[in-house]
């Protein structure tokens, strides 16, 4: 990815890491839910020989095609859009799940795209409604401070919708649900992260 790619910085590129953290050694094929802009795709094609990346908004798709990244870039709804069940090695979604519908069966729709052995990497955001979330809002707060003067606050060009239909905590209980032994982390930047291998 060109060096002013990856300079963008804001909370949803913060923690791509994460996403690539997952991608097993052998990899060949990849999915980014909701890619926006695309940078995670484009990081991803640097892993990964395949790599599909679906979003609604067409407008959004065009300028992550200026990334310059080979990489199959899909107009659509995940929830409706024709794609290979069973077939990717590792699926990712920064910041998107909370538009769908419904977060059980989203989850569901994402878990049937992934490949056997294949990972699941879902970074989300929810509402804080435990004492410890919002000891965690804090820290998020001065790691923003920090990081936006440090880095510069990247506005990215996907829309945003701020009202999130549950809390962590429901989050974490429809997740466990959806997905048996998944791993769970809350993390600073007003973000949660879901981690899960489909078994092989």
């Amino acid at each position: 990815m060109p060096t002013d790619l990856r300079s963008r910085w804001n909370h949803n590129t913060h923690y791509h890491h994460l996403a690539l953290q997952a991608v097993a050694p052998g990899a060949k094929t990849a999915l980014d839910v909701g890619t926006g802009d695309g940078l995670l795709a484009a990081d991803l094609r640097e892993r990964v020989p395949q790599v599909t990346a679906i979003d609604l908004d067409p407008a959004v798709l065009d300028r992550a095609r200026a990334t310059r990244a080979d990489v199959d870039w899909v107009v659509g709804d995940v929830m409706s859009t024709p794609l290979p069940e069973g077939h990717f090695d590792v699926v990712t979604s920064i910041a998107t799940v909370h538009h769908l519908p419904d977060l059980s069966a989203g989850l569901a729709r994402l878990v049937s795209l992934v490949a056997p052995g294949g990972a699941l990497v879902v970074i989300g955001c929810a509402n804080s409604g435990h004492p410890r979330d919002y000891l965690m809002d804090a820290v998020g707060v001065a790691q923003h401070q920090v990081f936006s003067r440090t880095r510069g606050y990247w506005h990215h060009t996907a829309p945003v919708k701020m009202a999130f239909p549950h809390t962590y905590a429901q989050v974490k209980q429809i997740a466990s649900t959806v997905l048996p032994g998944m791993r769970w982390r809350r993390l600073p930047l007003f973000r949660y992260a879901v981690f899960w291998r489909k078994p092989a």
